[in-house]
């Protein structure tokens, strides 16, 4: 297939962030040709994240404005550039926000999804290729976020940030998978691994604890115990396979303790999803020991410290971190889409909301009042 528009400048809207935390506005860009190693894609259905809230809130960073967000969409390839063999327009394609070049030794390794020229980088705005954007309003550039910036009608990405999907697969729905869904599902099916029968309990039950939730179930836990501060949360988290719910204010004692009287010494896998250090050591510690295992998946402040016993390591507990819940984008993605087309994976849960591309403000009200859990934005309203 080829592009009318290919190798041409294209007009469209796009939500640009002029300043941090100010409403976002519709704005004509243009956007430049893919050029070696990057694609060009039309972006259909993009949804709302809370990493695209915490930098456009631009609390504690360097802020890169003016900006276009969004980097959990699903879209079709309008053009490629040079050397690009593996995606074609028409291609039905998932951007992600980290990549997979197939070269380093991290995409080498079966282990590693932690790509050397394509791990998440939040404060570049510009393109790998020649260091500049490829959005622009009359001259004045745009910068980029984590590579994706999906928050335009069309948006150019490195190549080893598309995954492409099988074209059956309903955007508007798997397009939630490039990001926090994928991250706490792989961070139980991929990472913590619990066996059928066996009691997992979940720290945070915002989408990406939900997800992970969701991984428990189908792995056939018996017993998923959801981990809380916010008591609403609990009939959501239902939908998601949570058998029991714990909240930490309800009792003076630590909540590890609490969950090991609850499993007879200790649940047989944990997954923190919230970032708070102590959190994580709870997650850790409320594991039992001989065989448990625990999962870090939030993103701490860069001052804290974690801090346990030993003998909770020498007891043959287990602690490990994930990044993207293990899925290396282009190859495991994919696959994961497959989980929903066959009905073993349920996505339309995680789906809150939705709004036209003209209202992506609401999106952001939604999530900083805690109703969403994921607002889709279409790209054509």
């Amino acid at each position: 297939m080829s592009s009318s528009t290919a190798g041409q400048v294209i007009r469209c809207k796009a939500a640009v962030a002029w300043e941090a935390g100010k409403p976002l506005v519709i704005e004509e860009v243009e956007v430049a040709p893919p050029q070696k190693n990057e694609v060009r894609l039309k972006i259909l259905f993009t949804s709302l994240c809370h990493t695209d809230v915490y930098f456009w809130e631009a609390k504690g960073q360097t802020p890169v404005f003016p900006r276009i967000f969004g980097h959990e969409a699903g879209g079709i390839v309008e053009s490629v550039g040079e050397g690009v063999t593996d995606l074609q327009p028409g291609d039905h394609v998932l951007p992600v926000f980290t990549g997979e070049c197939k070269e380093c030794r991290h995409c080498q390794s079966e282990e590693s999804n932690m790509c050397d020229l394509l791990r998440i980088n939040t404060d570049r705005g510009v393109m790998l290729n020649d260091g500049q954007t490829r959005f622009s309003i009359n001259g004045k550039p745009i910068y980029h976020f984590v590579g994706t910036s999906t928050f335009s009608e069309y948006t150019v990405v490195h190549v080893g940030c598309v995954a492409k999907i099988n074209p059956a697969a309903p955007l508007d729905k798997v397009c939630v998978l490039s990001c926090g869904i994928s991250t706490g599902l792989g961070a139980t099916l991929n990472v913590a691994k619990p066996k059928k029968g066996q009691s997992v309990a979940i720290f945070g039950l915002g989408a990406v604890g939900l997800a992970a939730a969701e991984g428990a179930r189908m792995s056939g836990a018996s017993r998923i115990i959801g981990v809380d501060l916010n008591p609403s949360r609990f009939k959501e988290a239902k939908k998601f396979g949570v058998t029991e719910f714990v909240n930490p204010k309800d009792y003076n004692k630590p909540v590890q303790e609490v969950i090991a009287e609850m499993t007879g010494g200790g649940v047989d896998r944990s997954v923190e999803c919230t970032g708070s250090i102590q959190a994580m050591i709870s997650a850790f510690e409320c594991v039992h020991d001989g065989w448990g295992v625990a999962v870090l998946v939030g993103v701490p402040n860069k001052d804290d410290a974690f801090k346990t016993h030993p003998m909770n390591l020498l007891n043959e507990r287990t602690l490990k971190g994930t990044f993207f819940g293990n899925y290396k984008p282009r190859s495991d993605l994919p696959s994961v889409v497959e989980k929903y087309m066959n009905k073993e994976l349920e996505v339309e849960k995680f789906i809150t909301h939705s709004v036209p591309f003209s209202e992506i403000n609401k999106a952001f009200d939604y999530m900083l009042s805690g109703e969403s859990l994921r607002c889709i934005i279409r790209m054509d309203a």
